[in-house]
């Protein structure tokens, strides 16, 4: 589970609370859609790697991949409530993706 400096702590310490972030933080919202990236291309890689490839699931993790850096596109325009909103998405994802 990552940590993000200066984001109020909810529930339990590795579960960072990112409501109400500012526009100041959107390198925070960044991180954590990179992270999601980051996470997809590991099991990509590891799937290609696999004495029987599954070709199925490399082109979901692939799309899922995409979705992430559209959405980490989408940040550099966005605006406090969308910053909020894909940080928000992309630490639910990542807690279940790790999970």
């Amino acid at each position: 589970m990552i940590k993000i400096e200066g984001v109020a702590v909810s529930g339990t310490p590795d579960e960072p609370d990112l409501s109400g972030l500012e526009a100041g933080e959107v390198q925070q919202a960044v991180d954590i859609v990179q992270e999601v990236v980051h996470w997809y291309t590991e099991q990509i890689t590891a799937e290609r790697r696999a004495p029987l490839p599954d070709e199925d699931r490399i082109a979901q993790l692939t799309a899922d991949r995409t979705a992430a850096y559209q959405d980490l596109a989408r940040l550099e325009d966005a605006g406090p409530e969308e910053e909020d909103r894909l940080a928000e998405l992309y630490t639910a994802r990542l807690r279940q993706l790790e999970g």
